[in-house]
């Protein structure tokens, strides 16, 4: 078993942190719990955000009726103090309490002692509270900027210019425009360094063509392969032992909200189909016009023989 360093060797912590469980299939990390509602019960505001709208639905209604259950039992213990209840009744109190809390005032019933106006107050402000930070939530839940952006399910490499290069396919699926859109792209894999330490290292992989003033249809990402890219020499044996991946981020403004928006994409090893292309999503019409057929968004065509020895294989012909 290996010691830490003395500095770490603490008789009490006075927070301990959570292990984190990583789990890795076909090259893709995935940490246990990660964006998961459930993850942030230690924070109960992002707890809230996160949570589905059923369970946000079901929290309200559950809250409600325990703050109007809570208040009737404290309208019961001060014995017959709300004028027109029945003298021990827990329904009188507690659609008593509901009339207060959502501050309707039917007037059919109302505070007779000092201690019902003490309750009341209480009640009042907790009423505000409670309004106020419920608005919040449902605006927070409403008003955030999402991005519901299609990738291609697996990237290719093909010639591009007597040059292998790497290509993968996005599109927009709201049909509206992304503004000043961006694409970055990293090279993720496990290395081990000249003094034995794993590390999992990752590179910036840069592309043709990383931004574009508008993102409404479709983008074909490029990136070559020559001898200053991190996938230079790489086969894809060699992919799969380091457990590499290339992660996809794309950011920009929402036109409808003008708002930033993220999406984000994992290929990992497997995902990368070798010596292949995309097929042709762009088709013209008899009347000059041209139309874009999705059908066709994920498919892919091995290269002929004649066009692979053109630029040289880079590592297996292998599909991933």
């Amino acid at each position: 078993m290996k010691l830490r360093p003395k500095k770490y060797q603490t008789k009490k912590r006075q927070r301990s942190l959570p292990l984190v469980q990583i789990k890795v299939e076909d090259g893709r990390f995935q940490v246990v719990g990660a964006g998961a509602w459930h993850s942030y019960w230690r924070d109960p505001y992002h707890l809230l955000l996160t949570l589905p709208w059923t369970g946000f639905l079901a929290f309200i209604v559950l809250s409600y009726a325990a703050i109007n259950a809570l208040f009737a039992l404290l309208y019961l213990m001060g014995g017959d103090c709300i004028v027109n209840a029945r003298s021990g009744s827990f329904l009188d109190a507690f659609f008593f309490s509901v009339v207060t809390l959502a501050s309707i005032g039917y007037g059919s019933m109302y505070p007779k002692t000092d201690y019902a106006n003490l309750i009341v107050t209480i009640e009042a402000m907790v009423s505000l509270v409670g309004i106020a930070v419920l608005t919040g939530l449902a605006f927070a839940r409403f008003s955030r900027p999402t991005a519901r952006v299609m990738f291609s399910r697996v990237a290719v490499i093909a010639p591009h210019d007597g040059v292998p290069a790497l290509f993968f396919r996005a599109a927009n699926q709201r049909r509206n425009q992304i503004l000043e859109a961006q694409l970055r792209v990293y090279f993720m894999r496990d290395e081990v360094r000249a003094d034995g330490q794993f590390l999992r290292r990752i590179y910036d992989l840069k592309l043709q063509r990383d931004q574009s003033p508008g993102f409404m249809l479709s983008w074909l990402a490029t990136h070559l392969i020559d001898e200053s890219s991190p996938l230079y020499g790489v086969t894809a044996e060699s992919l799969i032992q380091t457990n590499a991946a290339i992660v996809i981020s794309l950011s920009g403004i929402d036109e409808t909200v003008s708002q930033v928006v993220h999406a984000r994409h994992t290929y990992a090893a497997r995902d990368i189909v070798w010596n292949s292309q995309f097929v042709d999503i762009i088709c013209h019409a008899s009347d000059g016009h041209r139309y874009i057929d999705y059908n066709y968004f994920h498919d892919v065509l091995p290269l002929e023989p004649t066009a692979v020895e053109s630029y040289g294989s880079v590592g297996s012909t292998t599909d991933g």
